[in-house]
This record gives C-alpha cells, sequence and structure tokens, in this order.
C-alpha cells in the first residue's frame, strides 16, 4: 500500500472520527436543551395559569374541562380584588413593616458583622459559632416560643411583634462578615494610626465596599416581610395589622363558603407583581452581592 493511500484512508478515518463527535455533541446539547424547555414549562406553567385564570369569570374557572385561554377576558376582576380585599391598607402595612425591619436588621446585622470581621474580644470565634450553630434549627421551632413570648410582653396584634421577633438574621451576619473578612486588615490599623474611630472606618471604609452585599441583604430582607405567612397569621388578626399575604386568605369567601377563585388570582397577580419586578431589575445585584461574599474567613 502506497503512502498516499495511507494518508487518504487516515484522513477518512479522521473525518468520521470528527463527525461522530459533532453528532455526539448536537445529541448531548438537544437533550440539554429540551431539558431545560420542559424545566421552563414546568416552572412558568403555575403562573400562566394564575394570570388566565385572574381574567375568567368563575363559572367558566368551574367548568369540568378546564380552558387554557380564556374565552372572554375579564380585567374588571383585578378592580374588584383591589377593592374588596382593601389591597390598598395591605400593601400599606406590608411596606411599613418591611421598611422598618429592613431598616433595623441592615443596622444590627452591620454593627454585629464588623464587631465578628474587625474587633477582638474575649469568645469572639466561640460566640460566633454558636450564632451559626443556630441556622441548623429549623426556624419553626422558634413560634411556639417566640408566641409566649410576646404574647406575655402584650404585644399582641401590633406592628411591633410584625417586626421585632426577626430583626436578627445570623445568615446575614454571616454573609456580611465574609465580606468584610475580604477588606485587607492593614487598612483597619493605617486608619487606627491615624487616629480613626471604629464607627467613622465603618462608615467610610467598610459599608462602601461591601455595598453590593447590603443591597443583597436589603432586597432579601424586603422580600422575606412580603411573603411571610405563618407569624402574621398567628400574631395579627385584626383588620388594621393585616399585611397581604394573611389579609388575601379570607378575603374572597363568600357568605356561602365559596370563594371567588378568579378575583382571587387577580389580587394574587397584583401582590406577585413586585416581587416579579424585584427579581427582574435587581437579580445582578442579589447575585453579585452573594458571589463578594467570597469563601474567606
Amino acid at each position: 500500500m502506497s503512502e498516499s493511500t495511507m494518508k487518504v484512508m487516515q484522513e477518512k478515518d479522521l473525518r468520521k472520527v470528527t463527525s461522530s463527535q459533532k453528532a455526539v455533541k448536537i445529541a448531548v446539547q438537544f437533550m440539554l436543551y429540551a431539558f431545560l424547555i420542559l424545566m421552563a414549562i414546568i416552572i412558568i406553567f403555575p403562573f400562566y395559569w394564575m394570570l388566565i385564570s385572574s381574567v375568567k369569570s368563575l363559572s367558566e374557572y368551574r367548568l369540568s374541562v378546564p380552558t387554557l385561554f380564556p374565552r372572554e377576558i375579564l380585567f374588571s376582576n383585578y378592580v374588584e380584588a383591589f377593592n374588596q380585599a382593601n389591597l390598598g391598607r395591605l400593601f400599606l402595612n406590608t411596606l411599613y413593616v418591611g421598611l422598618v425591619s429592613t431598616l433595623l436588621s441592615l443596622v444590627i446585622t452591620v454593627l454585629s458583622a464588623f464587631a465578628f470581621a474587625r474587633l477582638e474580644f474575649k469568645g469572639k470565634n466561640t460566640l460566633f459559632a454558636l450564632l451559626l450553630a443556630t441556622m441548623m434549627i429549623p426556624g419553626e421551632l422558634f413560634t411556639i416560643t417566640n408566641y409566649a413570648t410576646v404574647n406575655a410582653f402584650g404585644w399582641m396584634d401590633s406592628f411591633t411583634v410584625l417586626i421585632v421577633p426577626f430583626l436578627v438574621s445570623v445568615f446575614y451576619i454571616y454573609l456580611l462578615r465574609q465580606n468584610f473578612m475580604q477588606i485587607p486588615n492593614e487598612l483597619y490599623l493605617a486608619a487606627k494610626v491615624d487616629g480613626t474611630s471604629d464607627l467613622k472606618y465603618l462608615w467610610k471604609v467598610m459599608i462602601p465596599l461591601a455595598l453590593p452585599t447590603l443591597i443583597s441583604i436589603t432586597i432579601l430582607k424586603m422580600m422575606g416581610a412580603w411573603n411571610s405567612y405563618v407569624w402574621p397569621r398567628l400574631v395579627a388578626n385584626k383588620e388594621e395589622y393585616r399585611l397581604i399575604t394573611n389579609g388575601l386568605r379570607n378575603a374572597f369567601t363568600e357568605s356561602t363558603g365559596d370563594v371567588n377563585i378568579p378575583v382571587q388570582m387577580a389580587a394574587v397577580a397584583i401582590v406577585s407583581l413586585p416581587l416579579f419586578l424585584v427579581f427582574i431589575f435587581l437579580r445582578k445585584y442579589i447575585m453579585k452581592g452573594v458571589s463578594r461574599s467570597g469563601i474567606k474567613g
């Protein structure tokens, strides 16, 4: 067999291997995209069902064979939902609780994270380890003790009971502390040599450098206040203190015991809109803040 014939055969074999590799790569990509599309449909479908149900009539919603698109679009359900559930008052209550709890929680988180990251005091590491250990305890276990405590203090049916019990978050302290640990300690020592106080150094240096993480904590805290359901349901049943989640629970139950599901879906869509906008426009800040927390420390 001549040398030229050998080269031709080798080139053919190389083409076969290359083409088979391309076919495998295309098949893997196809399966990957098919899986992603399937997962996207599974995740998006409940939101789609909520939106189409919110503009249906009650009779159409109760059909034995569900319709995937409304026969008649009723935007009046949104107006009825806003008025019937008194969403204006619920929005204001939730916004007030969210803003106040977020501001106070930020102050506590920043000071605690700074203390664990830069200050030296006896038992610091032990205390921080004990705080981290509390993260392994499910939050539901604190419900009974918190309920007994606030009831003894006479805080039931007030904004205080909705704000104070959840001001401290060990996860947020840990997240910000890890971010503070990435700031070179030489900056702190140089500031102390210049006579800078700890609070001034914290305000002028550490907070600006950790701003993405602080923005992430602010967003997550506001979203937590917006989505809170179990605790407000237990401790704030008076109408003037209800939040959005527990306010919508029985707002659409008629005297006969039936629930106007389309109007309720319209209310849920209205309530979900702020969180959806937060996710769309601020998701990069959340990811940036979490990624900057790092693993040092």
